[in-house]
Formats: structure tokens, sequence, C-alpha cells
């Protein structure tokens, strides 16, 4: 079976060249091509290994963006939870929040209201609503040290954000589209000798080293951290696009609580604190927001993040987690709108596309968005591509499932017995794991095998050498670090040994060499 190509075969003209592979830019891959655009998408690592990657991994309104009276943007995420947990039901699930009331900190009435608010204000259907906890009764309470004695629970959903980005991508080449991961953007331009109304588009391979040329009628940069570089760079226009990038960072360390529901705590700084279960064996802690300057490919967690998510967590938890617990770390920047000054936490997690055309080509650029809206981005995006082009299209995305996502939210648990009852050798643990990662298309992983050793080599958290083959030629995976932190988590669980024998799986050569 074929892999994808890395870059497009032909000398075909695309109606629409986008560049950057997270999840706006993969998410407008697939809308323009389920409506007939010929689409190519160049990213310069793999898909989702920036900011996409490293979010909070939740589908939710904001709650905290009501006291900055953000209310159409908590209205359109709000509504866009009910649609995403629809049609991705395998990587988005609906998740509870503990968030108790803490003297000094917001007061009950206020949280009270603002949950009423975000109740109702996005017409939810799917997900329970709102109710106050006693937590000197409540399971959740048995966690948290003594101080609180009541708290609020409410709805959000968690979301497997990179495989999100990863399934939008999979789907936009299986309508059409050439997704070329590892492939860089050199150079693109229009007019002065260009062909007139097309953008010329250099590209280079980053495995190969190999460059060509790819015309589009309207280019996209939803580079998110990168724009600004690319409209410099690639398109020689020193004009500011005002971004301003602001690092999150996460940690990961052994669970804390015994049950599946999530915390939100307040900090004395005014952020947000989220500690949610995360595969099976422990918790997430996070995020931060703090203002970056740097190469966003470079970034990292510092010391001091890692001492104020721990400080958070150790004031709250009766567990205590000091660094040599942390398990695993992350960061990631994300581009927000610059509103000209102000705490980074209180930035805007709205987004602007700003639409300009040079030498009758379209250019169309994206600064800031958020993951739960990256749908709704990409349908505005298209209004633009439409005017554009002269075309009238019609939406779409939101009605159509998601690779493997074609079964009922409330379904997961009999799609789960129906692949064990397929694959019998499975234990329900690792059935479960592949429904939450592939969904339906679990069985297009496991294909006929009837017995362990059909899979081949096995790797510890359930990965095999099957597995391992599916996500190369079906998901463009090339190293380790893309089947282990990106399209699944099971870096978690992997000994150092075990990731040596992956990293052999996939480089004979390399692993054989002195």
């Amino acid at each position: 079976m074929a892999g994808p190509p890395l870059l497009p075969t032909n000398n075909e003209t695309y109606d629409i060249a986008v560049i950057g592979g997270g999840i706006n830019g993969a998410g407008i891959a697939r809308d323009a091509a389920g409506r007939g655009y010929r689409v190519f998408l160049a990213e310069q690592g793999d898909l989702a290994q920036g900011t996409s990657s490293g979010s909070t991994k939740l589908i939710h309104g904001g709650l905290r963006y009501l006291e900055h009276y953000e209310f159409g943007l908590v209205r359109e995420a709000l509504k866009e939870r009910e649609v995403l947990l629809s049609i991705a039901p395998h990587i988005v699930r609906p998740m509870r929040f503990v968030l108790p009331v803490e003297a000094g900190m917001r007061p009950a009435w206020l949280i009270r209201a603002g949950l009423i608010l975000y109740d109702h204000l996005g017409g939810r259907k799917r997900l329970a609503g709102t109710r106050r906890l006693d937590l000197s009764a409540d399971p959740a309470g048995a966690a948290l040290k003594r101080g609180a004695t009541s708290a609020f629970e409410y709805a959000d959903c968690w979301v497997n954000d990179a495989r999100l980005v990863v399934l939008n991508a999979v789907d936009a080449a299986a309508r059409g589209a050439e997704i070329a991961p590892r492939t860089r953007v050199l150079r693109a331009r229009s007019g002065n000798g260009a062909v007139d109304g097309h953008w010329i588009i250099e590209v280079e391979d980053g495995t190969t080293g190999r460059r060509r040329e790819v015309k589009a009628r309207v280019l996209v940069n939803a580079a998110g951290p990168w724009a600004d570089a690319v409209s410099r760079t690639v398109l020689g226009d020193n004009r500011s696009q005002r971004v301003r990038l602001v690092k999150g960072s996460h940690v990961v360390v052994p669970r804390l609580f015994d049950h599946e529901r999530s915390y939100t705590f307040q900090a004395r700084d005014g952020r947000v604190m989220f500690a949610i279960p995360y595969e099976g064996r422990f918790t997430l802690l996070g995020t931060t927001e703090v203002d970056y300057e740097g190469d966003p490919g470079q970034v990292a967690i510092s010391a001091a993040e890692r001492d104020y998510i721990l400080e958070i967590a150790n004031q709250r938890f009766v567990r205590q987690t000091a660094p040599g617990d942390i398990v695993w770390s992350f960061a990631a920047v994300r581009p927000l709108v610059d509103e000209g000054g102000g705490r980074a936490q209180d930035q805007s997690r709205g987004y602007r596309i700003d639409v300009s055309h040079e030498a009758g080509a379209g250019l169309i650029t994206i600064t800031g968005g958020k993951i739960t809206t990256y749908r709704k981005l990409a349908e505005s995006v298209l209004v633009a591509v439409d005017a554009a082009l002269g075309r009238k299209t019609g939406n779409w995305t939101g009605t159509e499932a998601l690779p493997g996502g074609d079964f009922d939210p409330d379904g997961a648990a009999d799609e789960t017995r129906r692949l064990a009852a397929r694959y019998p050798f499975l234990d329900m643990a690792q059935c479960a794991r592949l429904l939450r990662t592939y969904g339906t298309k679990a069985q297009d992983v496991l294909g006929d095998a009837r017995q362990p050793a059909d899979l081949g080599e096995s790797f510890d958290g359930g990965l095999t050498s099957r597995e391992v083959a599916y996500l190369r030629e079906r998901e463009w995976a090339r190293t380790s670090e893309d089947i282990l932190w990106r399209r699944t988590k099971l870096g978690l669980f992997l000994t150092p040994g075990q990731r040596a024998g992956l990293e052999a799986l996939l480089d004979p050569d390399a692993a054989a060499s002195p």
C-alpha cells in the first residue's frame, strides 16, 4: 500500500495553496477539498508539530472569557463543542469539570452566574448542565486538601488535539487534496514575471532536498506562530501582522486523583489552571501564559513555569508532586491577535482573517484562533476563497464525520465491544485504546489479524509494528516522535529500549550504522 506523496506528482494548477499543517491549515484544506477545490498544503515539519499538539486538549467555550465580555467567541465555541462531539466522537469526549469555590477568589454568586450563562449561551444539547457539589461528601473532595467546602461541576469536552489535525488532513487527502508534510515554502510571488492571477510557490522537500514550483490562485498563510515570518521571508512583506506570541506550558505527572472528572482552579494572578485525567495513569496540569520572543520551534517549558504549575497543584491536592515526578512536559506558542498591551492571559482567543490581492492572486492571512473554533474559522476562510475565485459553495463540515467518527457519540462502549468481538485475541483495554485513537478505522489498522503474532513486533502500551505501518502509510508518520507523541501518546509507556526498537523498525539502516 503506497503512502501519501510528500510532494505533488504533477504540474496541476491548484485553486488554493495552504502554508501550515496545524489545525487551521488542515481544517481549511479539508473544507476546501470537500467543496471541490484543488488544494495543496505544505507544512515545514510534521502535521500538528507546533501549537496544535501543545494545547490543553480541551474543546471548550472558555468560561473565563465571559469576564472579558467575549460573548460572541464563547457562543461560537460552545456551539462547536456539540458539533465536534458529533463528527469526531472517537477523539472528542465529554468531560466534567469541578471548580472549587475558594476564599479570596471569584465569589460563588459570580461563578454561578457565569455558569448559568455558559450553560445556555451555546444551545447545549448533549452535555449535562451545571450542578453544585458538597466537597465534604462528593468523591471529588477526597483528593483535595481542606479548604474549599463547595464547588460547581460543569461540562466541556476533551480532545486528542494532534489526531484532530491529522484526521482533517487525512480526510482532505481522501477528497483530493495534496498534503505535503516536511515541505518548506521558500518563496511565493505573483505578478512581476509570474503568471498573472496566480501565485508561483517554490517548495523544498525536507527529506530529499528536491525543489519544485507549485501554482495556485489563492494563497493561505495559516502558519500560526510563523505567520509573520512567512509574510517577511516568503512573501517579502515587512508590514506587521500584529501577532502576539504567548507561550503555554504543561506537565504530566502520575495521577493525583482516582476518578475521571477534571478540576479547574483559580490562581491568584487571574489565570486558570486545569488538572485533567490523562492516558489512564496520569494527570495533565496546565497551562501557563507568558509572552514569548524567539523561534517558536525551540519553545520549551521553563523552570519558573514548572514550579508555578506544581505550586498550584500542591496547594490543592493531597498527593504532592515534585519536579522529579514529572514524566513529560511540553510547551507551545499561541499566535494571538495583538490588542496592544495588557496581560498575556487577558488577550482574546478570537481570530482575524485578512484578505488582499496581489496581481490578481488572492492572499489570505490568519491570525489567532483556538482549536475549538477551527472549523468555523475554515468556513470563514472559504467565504473569502469563494469571493476570490468567483464561486459559490456551501458549508458541509458540520455534519460529515471525520475518518473513524461515523458512530453515535453515546455508542463508544458498543463500538469497543464490536471491535473486541471481531478480534477476540485483544483485551478490552487494547480495543478501547484503538477505538479512542482510530474509531471505526481501527479495523483498517488491524486488518485480517487472527492472533497477536499477526500484528508483528509488540511494544508497550499496545503499539505493534502493524499499527506503525498504518501510521506511516496512511497518516504521514516518519519518526518515533511522530508516532509516540502526536499520532498516539504511547511515548508515556515505552522504555528507552523499546523506543530504540521502534526507531530501528522505522530506519533499519540508521540502527545498523556504528
